[in-house]
């Protein structure tokens, strides 16, 4: 059997580690929302929270606020307004900045991920992580360990009813 190269490294790997727990937990998310009828990447809800929270924002604003790159936050604000959630404007203040606000359908979606989504993906992630000892990478090895081994939706799934009449159109 072969010895997981990311995690025999250590602190070295890091960042690998990091991002390979982000993109696990970001996929099991996105089971979760498909189950309920959302057809949009785990990755785009920090921005619709983001103006949910804060209202209109630039782009540059959203970047900063999510902590991504500029280019980015841009990418995905123009995949958000093509799918209808999001409106991009000329700033009054200034036409050269782009504003950035979530359109109805936008608020909508906010609205019914707040109420069905949102509550159950959290208490997931907080019992993946409840009782995690030792050091920051043991915690981490632990994290990863529990993914593979009960990932996100069957922990969502073991605490939330059937989303199957409570789907998003």
């Amino acid at each position: 059997m072969l010895h997981d190269i990311v995690r025999d490294f250590g602190h070295l790997t890091l960042g690998t580690r990091l991002r390979r727990v982000g993109e696990m937990l970001q996929a099991n998310t996105q089971q979760i929302m498909q189950a309920h009828g959302v057809d949009l990447p785990a990755a785009h809800y920090p921005f619709l929270a983001a103006l949910d929270r804060n209202g209109a924002l630039s782009v540059g604003e959203l970047a900063d606020v999510i902590g991504i790159t500029q280019p980015g936050a841009t990418r995905t604000i123009g995949q958000l307004a093509e799918a209808g959630f999001v409106e991009i404007a000329a700033s009054e203040t200034d036409q050269r900045r782009k504003q950035v606000t979530l359109t109805e359908s936008g608020e909508k979606l906010v609205a019914f991920a707040k109420e069905n989504i949102w509550p159950g993906v959290e208490a997931a992630v907080r019992d993946m992580c409840t009782g995690l000892e030792g050091s920051f990478l043991d915690q981490l090895a632990a994290i990863e360990d529990g993914l593979k081994k009960h990932p996100l939706i069957e922990r969502y799934n073991s605490k939330n009813e059937p989303p199957s009449d409570r789907k998003q159109t």
